[in-house]
């Protein structure tokens, strides 16, 4: 069974060292969204206005498969950029 890593960004980098084994890139697709998940509802703050959250599928040969993209938008940080 193939083994995919998920690495985090939300303003820093985190490279996933251990990865997990799965039936295939969909599942995990799957499992990048059920962990990205987890993180947000762990931590709701990781939705930093600035950079978001990136959770990163790569398969065991470093190439990329799949990503899931969080970013939150406060109205009040629009307004200043805007400004």
């Amino acid at each position: 069974m193939p083994r995919y890593f998920f690495h985090t960004s939300d303003g820093g980098r985190d490279e996933d060292e251990v990865g997990v084994e799965l039936a295939d890139a969909v599942a995990a697709r799957r499992e990048a969204v059920r962990y990205s998940g987890s993180l947000v509802h762990d931590d709701p703050d990781i939705l930093d206005a600035n950079s978001g959250l990136r959770v990163e599928v790569v398969d065991e040969k470093g190439r990329f498969c799949s990503a899931v993209l969080i970013q939150a938008v406060d109205a009040e940080c629009a307004k200043r950029r805007a400004a």
